[in-house]
């Protein structure tokens, strides 16, 4: 839970509370949280004892670590073989390269030349790529208001 409480946040915590309880009633508070946190304790190991109870004996192995999403994938799927394979097929910084790149890539490519002059503006065209259109303003699209 406190797994991502720096040494710099930890003293933070400490000084605010030294100056806002001061020193002679601070540990009477770490007495008191700690004992508010135990009764919290408590009271949650029993009410996962009371829904063991109640669910019977088919569901004996049931842990409730297994209801967060990640360990129930990681459970489900057995193998981190799995795991690793699944992960390696949603790469998605590769694809957003490989777009990236096919974009700039169309982008920064000539035109390739004709062997005679340009063509006639009655002509037929040979390709999309010969004629460049100028580009349609856009429209601002803004995701987070629609």
């Amino acid at each position: 839970m406190f797994n991502d409480i720096g040494a710099l946040e930890l003293v933070t915590i400490v000084v605010l509370a030294i100056l806002i309880f001061g020193p002679e009633k601070l540990p009477k508070v770490i007495q008191d949280i700690t004992g508010v946190i135990r009764k919290i304790r408590a009271f949650s190991d029993s009410a996962k004892q009371d829904i063991r109870s109640e669910l019977g004996p088919e569901f004996k192995d049931f842990e409730f670590e297994d209801l967060n999403p990640k360990t129930f994938i990681r459970k489900q799927l057995g193998e981190n073989e799995d795991l690793k394979e699944i992960r390696s097929s949603f790469d998605l910084r590769k694809e957003l390269n490989d777009v990236t790149d096919a974009v700039n890539s169309k982008e920064t490519e000539p035109a390739p030349a004709s062997a005679g002059s340009a063509p006639a503006a009655g002509a037929p065209s040979a390709g999309p790529d010969l004629v460049k259109k100028p580009a349609a303003p856009t429209a601002r699209f803004d995701a987070d208001a629609t």
